[in-house]
């Protein structure tokens, strides 16, 4: 969790750094619905976007439709700038970050410990290039067999993600061979496996690049390339004060001393259903917007 999150009594590094217990991509997902219930959310499970619907006169977002026909309607809309068209995004110019992701069978670390995360940073040695990032992951935090290591190499693109990342490879890692000899003592770790790939970075996209964005559509970037998420907390803490200008943002829990429960104060469940309510036909003044280009415009 972000140090500006942490309340007194709780100690962190100086930035985030939560490796997965378990080889599974819902992590981030995991975390989203515990934050949206603690502060009284509701979480519409497998309801993936397929349109905006968009009042044509007061030019706002007025509900979404789902992959099922089904409409949610809302006063606000948070969006991540992967679900827009070609034609909103069509002025945006992102950067890239590069990426690779290995499996190697022993730790760049020189230690006899397998409870250790390591974490290195590589400077550029060229005009134009960028500092490489690797955080090296062990099988004690469950992302990776035992006796292998997980490593993650990060940074901002100047050319392909194997021309940014694989000179750093090459002096950190042994390429792997199958001819090896099998008790050969070798001065680095074996790469037993690498992928490189090159991701959009939209942290730094103005809400004044996208083209006619409705008024009430926040956009939110995905990930930067840096280690900590200093930008990314700046970036929820100035949305939410777009949304709810009089409220404070992720305000510190109580003390659990000061909680009064009152068992005769239980409010009533909300039916589950109500938070989606069966898609109504469109009026003439309302517009598909950022949706599939096979359906028609409602």
């Amino acid at each position: 969790m972000h140090p500006s999150l942490l309340t007194p009594n709780t100690q962190s590094l100086p930035f985030p750094l939560l490796p997965a217990r378990y080889p599974t991509p819902d992590t981030k997902k995991e975390k989203k619905k515990w934050m949206c219930a603690v502060f009284g959310g509701i979480y519409c499970l497998r309801h993936s976007v397929q349109c905006l619907v968009v009042d044509k006169e007061s030019r706002k977002c007025k509900a979404i439709i789902d992959q099922f026909g089904q409409r949610i309607i809302s006063k606000h809309f948070l969006v991540e700038d992967s679900y827009f068209s070609e034609n909103t995004c069509s002025h945006v110019r992102y950067r890239q970050i590069s990426r690779a992701v290995l499996i190697t069978d022993r730790s760049v670390l020189k230690t006899d410990s397998d409870q250790q995360i390591s974490i290195l940073t590589v400077p550029a040695e060229e005009p134009g290039t960028f500092a490489v990032r690797v955080i090296e992951l062990c099988s004690s935090t469950m992302t990776c067999m035992k006796g292998t290591y997980l490593v993650h190499l990060t940074c901002t693109s100047s050319k392909t993600a194997r021309e940014d990342l694989e000179p750093v490879v090459q002096k950190l890692f042994t390429p792997y061979t199958e001819t090896e000899i099998e008790n050969e003592e070798v001065e680095k770790p074996r790469l037993l496996w690498a992928l490189y790939f090159n991701m959009r970075d939209s942290s730094d996209i103005s809400r004044s690049s996208y083209n006619d964005l409705p008024s009430n559509v926040y956009v939110c970037s995905g990930p930067d390339c840096s280690l900590g998420s200093d930008n990314a907390v700046k970036q929820a803490e100035t949305l939410f004060h777009q949304i709810c200008p009089n409220e404070d943002f992720c305000p510190p829990p109580p003390n659990p001393e000061d909680i009064i429960l009152d068992g005769d104060s239980v409010q009533p469940e909300a039916s589950e259903s109500s938070a989606i309510p069966e898609a109504n036909s469109e009026t003439p003044r309302e517009s598909a917007n950022l949706g599939n280009p096979e359906e028609p415009s409602e």
